[in-house]
């Protein structure tokens, strides 16, 4: 069994410290944003008002945004399933299999970039990339104007929330105002964190968080988002015959091979299966899987390795488990509208 170190306490009062200090920033701002996370983003051009959120609700949940009106937003970022879906990757109309693992919208308002491989720039330019993708949506942006325009309730929702008709650039940014009150806090971390509540984790909590930071995992899973946005190759997939590139197809950076986007931690026990292709089905096995380093590879990001060689067993890896569980926190429980 290794030694513990001074390290855990550190890393307890780094998160403590960080996370505090963001939250009092947040106070006088008009977005409710829950205990635990920083003040929320909201673009210049785009701020958030209750007529663009509430025209955005409906836009994520109708399928008349997809060809043949089978799939949503919400058909891939499920409310009811931690606002992603329980399948290794999603399906599209006509039945089509994507190569990747749907992640969650949870606090996607704070991801400056979008996707796993970053090719978004916002999530108003998120938006509509999947309505015109041929094995997501599979539909053009002027025949959704056209159809929308068609619909009183949404010419009327336009007109209240842009004092426009419906254009491609309403659609974009009234999904992403909705999109940015899915927002997760006020976990037991952060009331650890926050009010300072000795109790709020388990014992076995408690030790998995001083082995998180210990470990290394908090370097890139940097609270209090718990990811620091940027792009690693874990080695996950990269034994397939036609491996996904991930960053490189952005980029054309052979560096950038095989890495994706850190995902956030926060609300991790029920966005499972993990990792950008599903693979893994349990939190458990991602957790190993980090665990021992992530899986060899050529260009496997040397992070990673810094965490297999903290050598953590299974009593840990439970812990660690555990630990995860206390980011679980508070999320809207969203019901589907009633479409126009």
């Amino acid at each position: 069994m290794k030694t513990r170190s001074l390290v855990s306490a550190f890393f307890a009062f780094a998160f403590a410290v960080g996370s505090a200090a963001l939250v009092a920033q947040s106070a006088d701002k008009p977005a409710k944003v829950p205990s635990g996370l920083p003040p929320l983003p909201v673009p210049e051009d785009n701020p958030l008002t209750p007529e663009k959120i509430a025209l955005g609700k409906l836009l994520y949940f109708d399928t008349r945004l997809s060809k043949d009106n089978t799939i949503s937003c919400a058909t891939c970022h499920d409310p009811k399933k931690s606002w992603a879906e329980e399948t290794a990757t999603s399906t599209g109309i006509k039945g089509q299999i994507g190569g990747r693992n749907s992640p969650t919208v949870i606090n996607s308002a704070y991801t400056p970039v979008q996707f796993w491989d970053g090719r978004a720039a916002s999530l108003e330019e998120q938006a509509l990339g999947p309505i015109e993708n041929p094995i997501e949506m599979g539909h053009d942006l002027d025949e959704v104007v056209a159809q929308l325009s068609k619909i009183p309730a949404y010419k009327e929702g336009f007109q209240k929330a842009f004092g426009t008709d419906v254009t491609k650039d309403g659609i974009a940014k009234a999904i992403a105002s909705f999109e940015r009150t899915v927002l997760s806090g006020n976990s037991a971390y952060d009331k650890m964190v926050v009010d300072r509540d000795r109790t709020a984790l388990t014992e076995a909590q408690t030790r998995g968080m001083n082995l998180f930071g210990e470990a290394g995992c908090a370097t890139c899973h940097t609270p209090p988002l718990f990811t620091n946005n940027r792009y690693y190759n874990a080695g996950v997939g990269m034994d397939k015959a036609e491996p996904d590139e991930g960053r490189k197809n952005v980029t054309g950076r052979k560096n950038d091979l095989g890495k994706f986007r850190v995902p956030t931690l926060r609300e991790i026990a029920g966005t499972g299966p993990y990792f950008h292709d599903g693979s893994v089905k349990t939190l458990a096995g991602a957790v190993a899987l980090m665990a021992a380093g992530g899986k060899d590879s050529p260009n496997r990001s040397f992070m990673l390795k810094a965490v297999g060689e903290a050598e953590l067993d299974e009593a840990d890896q439970r812990d660690i488990v555990e630990f995860l569980g206390a980011l679980s926190g508070e999320v809207p429980d969203i019901e589907p509208p009633q479409l126009p």
